[in-house]
């Protein structure tokens, strides 16, 4: 077996490597690239469960982000236990081969619970008393306060939120990305794993919050390339292979669809009052939308309207497709966990979450960085309100909470307009598409693009040959 260390760096594609990526640039230079056909939905959780499993969200079930789950009525995001991907993964397949292999998941999404060695996974504290401390999930668990000890607590601020790729008092805008390489490192050096999956986020924010034709985005590609540039300069020099990846790419946004609110002027949700502001009710509305990205579900309880639904989203401005039955077969997304239509916006547009239609009434996470409350994925995480979110008013919440206080750090605007970078849907031009580049250029199969199931054989084959 050959020892491999698998760089995820988010949101990179052929169009972001030149002047701004000299290691990016050398390691390509060396080997051979490959571009992606992306994964349906272009979204981390199908993506890295295509790679993993060989398989897609038909077969796995990893439909998006998050789905409308039935059983329990409610919508969930960013769920976490690896038994959520129903398919076998490469671990699986390489350790009935051999049991000498071992696999590290550092930072790789439906991180717990997996049958891996060594994993870890942002993972925040919940007490009883409702306040919420950031923390890290790891396997096992001594990892957890090993790392703390070694490198220094996660800077879970930057990982999501107004913080995240910026200058703060959190940290550096790349602080995530280094805290999982250095982490990566740390586990490498004490464990030597065969395989090392290795998240790098930092584009992640920025290409999203200000779009990926910003010219703030040649300083990011600078500093991702620096982390990169160490770690194959690490790993290389320990003789294991390196291969670079990626999920998606973002391409400029500037058409936010608001189904929801389509949806609730024809009568079809239904709001339910809380504390006198509005909850969706999804297990009483005759159709709603779950919005992840660029690609909507759309859950359908009352059957006898399904063609008046369909004919909205194709009458829609910014929607480019609406499949039914036949067209999620075709494209590997048949599966329960799935809309009853599912709903894709142009590329240049996006689908939010909202659904009052009057920002006083909005809920109160509406207004938060609450990635597992909210019905839908929310970009709009990303900034801050200039009023709600000024420095006196967030260092005041901040000493209520020390002092042991209730409080709500309601700073997060409610325009969607803010957002100017996009993905989910398959770009038109391959230089906006994810890509595979291995030194190995003898084991890549011989055409140009790969489908995003293909990537489990590549890696397989690192290892393997």
């Amino acid at each position: 077996m050959n020892r491999i260390a698998v760089l995820n760096v988010v949101g990179l594609t052929q169009r972001c490597i030149g002047k701004h990526t000299p290691a990016i640039s050398k390691f390509l230079s060396l080997g051979q690239v490959k571009n992606i056909d992306p994964a349906f939905p272009a979204v981390t959780c199908t993506a890295q469960s295509n790679y993993l499993t060989g398989k897609t969200p038909s077969d796995h079930g990893i439909v998006g982000n998050g789905w409308y789950n039935q059983e329990i009525a409610e919508v969930t995001f960013w769920k976490q236990p690896n038994q959520t991907v129903q398919a076998s993964k490469i671990w699986h397949d390489i350790k009935s081969l051999d049991n000498n292999f071992t696999c590290a998941k550092m930072f790789w999404w439906y991180n717990m619970y997996a049958d891996v060695e060594w994993s870890a996974t942002p993972r925040p504290t919940y007490p009883a008393d409702g306040s919420k401390h950031f923390d890290v999930y790891c396997w096992p668990f001594n990892m957890r306060q090993d790392l703390n000890n070694i490198i220094g607590k996660f800077p879970f601020p930057c990982f999501w939120g107004p913080m995240a790729g910026k200058q703060s008092p959190a940290g550096k805008p790349e602080s995530v990305s280094q805290w999982i390489a250095n982490s990566a490192k740390w586990i490498e050096e004490k464990q030597q794993p065969t395989l090392n999956l290795i998240y790098l986020p930092h584009l992640d924010y920025n290409m999203q919050r200000l779009g990926p034709q910003h010219p703030e985005i040649e300083n990011d590609l600078t500093r991702i390339d620096h982390i990169v540039g160490d770690l194959i300069d690490f790993f290389e020099n320990r003789n294991v292979q390196v291969v670079l990846l990626s999920e998606y790419g973002i391409t400029p946004v500037h058409h936010p669809i608001h189904l929801n609110r389509l949806f609730r002027e024809k009568g079809w949700l239904t709001i339910k009052d809380e504390l006198g502001l509005e909850r969706l009710d999804c297990g009483n509305s005759r159709a709603f939308a779950v919005a992840d990205h660029q690609v909507a579900h759309i859950y359908i309880k009352d059957a006898s309207i399904e063609s008046k639904v369909r004919s909205l989203l194709e009458s829609t401005p910014g929607i480019a497709s609406v499949w039914g039955a036949d067209e999620k077969k075709a494209n590997g997304i048949n599966h329960q966990r799935a809309g009853d239509l599912i709903a894709t916006s142009n590329e240049n547009a996006w689908f939010t979450y909202y659904y009052w239609l009057n920002d006083s009434l909005a809920p109160d996470f509406a207004r938060c960085v609450d990635i597992h409350r909210k019905p839908g994925y929310d970009p709009v995480e990303l900034f801050k309100d200039q009023i709600r979110g000024s420095t006196p008013r967030v260092l005041f919440k901040l000493l209520k909470k020390k002092l042991g206080f209730r409080m709500l750090m309601d700073v997060i605007p409610l325009d969607a307009n803010l957002v100017k970078g996009s993905h989910g849907c398959k770009p038109e031009s391959k230089s906006d598409w994810p890509l595979l580049i291995s030194k190995k250029a003898s084991i890549l199969p011989s055409s140009h693009t790969l489908l995003s199931t293909d990537v489990y054989n590549v890696l397989r084959s690192h290892i393997l040959e």
